[in-house]
């Protein structure tokens, strides 16, 4: 049986990689900055297949431990904005490197790592420029290393749709960024990470950028619009420069719900779809699933009247 550490594996996409994983048969190294957290993993595979572990990608001594042995390395670690220690550098980079060097010393045979469509070193976000920086650090630590890019992931624990169905049941009027022209490619959490657990076979090929998206693109106004359907909310979509966005942004990240960063402005001014120049999910033999045969299935909790469901944090 072969062996597998999953770095960040107690989050949103984790939960549905590490099922996968365990159903082909590997064993499952969780490494977690909490393990007590993480052990809903647990049951995802037979009696001692899936094990979280204590690990955090700002201590490489820790990072070590947690890779030790294993044939492949998988890192999901990521934020979507900076939290004390937690910042971009600190986890997209730094951290990344780290797993990548500790993967390479381990003598792992396959190294993938889960980046973001729209990583680039000249990005105005920081976001993007940061997941840039990792992949560069990640390919310079471990050559053979395997970047995935992701669109939007979607799915019941998701940061997305979750975050504008809770907006759409509090607030008469939806802010759309940008007059809603931006355009996004939603990808199924499920369909990431079976195109992660195909990578991971021996068979797959190592190396490479795979960029992953959904089969609809979308613009921002339409995905909106496509909330307030799903929550049975009729409100009223009003465009909003980027400036000003910007503006009521640098106040919305000083709150403790992170509504809207200014750095998250400046994610959504470039599209966010797959660039054609890479493989993806068609290659890895995964059919895409389409947004609107999920998204109802999760977004309906906020057609109820006066309760705001909470979802996990990934």
């Amino acid at each position: 049986m072969g062996k597998v550490t999953v770095v960040g594996g107690g989050g949103f996409l984790g939960r549905y990689l590490v099922k996968r994983l365990a159903q082909q048969g590997l064993q499952v190294r969780v490494a977690v900055r909490d393990p007590e957290a993480a052990s809903f993993v647990k049951p995802m595979g037979e009696v001692g297949q899936v094990q979280p572990v204590q690990a955090n990608i700002r201590n490489e001594a820790s990072i070590a431990r947690a890779v030790a042995g294993a044939d492949i390395v998988i890192n999901l670690a990521g934020v979507m904005f900076p939290s004390g220690a937690q910042n971009f550098q600190a986890v997209h980079e730094l951290g990344a490197a780290a797993v990548a060097r500790a993967a390479h010393a381990a003598g792992a045979a396959r190294m993938i790592h889960v980046s973001a469509i729209g990583a680039a070193p000249d990005a105005d976000s920081k976001y993007a420029r940061s997941k840039a920086a990792g992949e560069t650090a990640v390919r310079n630590a471990f050559p053979g290393a395997t970047i995935v890019r992701p669109s939007i992931i979607f799915g019941p624990e998701d940061q997305f749709f979750n975050l504008f169905a809770r907006l759409a049941t509090i607030f008469p009027v939806l802010p759309v960024l940008g007059g809603g022209h931006g355009r996004v490619q939603p990808v199924y959490v499920g369909d990431v990470a079976q195109a992660i657990a195909a990578l991971s076979r021996a068979a797959a090929p190592a190396g490479g950028t795979y960029e992953l998206g959904g089969p609809r693109i979308l613009s921002l106004a339409e995905l909106m619009a496509m909330v307030c359907e799903q929550t049975g909310r009729k409100r009223l979509l009003l465009p909003l420069p980027f400036a000003l966005a910007k503006f009521y942004a640098f106040f919305l990240q000083l709150l403790p719900w992170r509504i809207l960063t200014v750095d998250q402005v400046e994610m959504l001014k470039v599209d966010n779809v797959v660039s054609g120049e890479h493989p993806g999910l068609a290659e890895l033999g995964v059919m895409p699933t389409n947004l609107d045969a999920v998204l109802p299935s999760y977004l309906f909790r906020y057609r109820r009247a006066g309760r705001l469901p909470s979802t996990e944090q990934a």
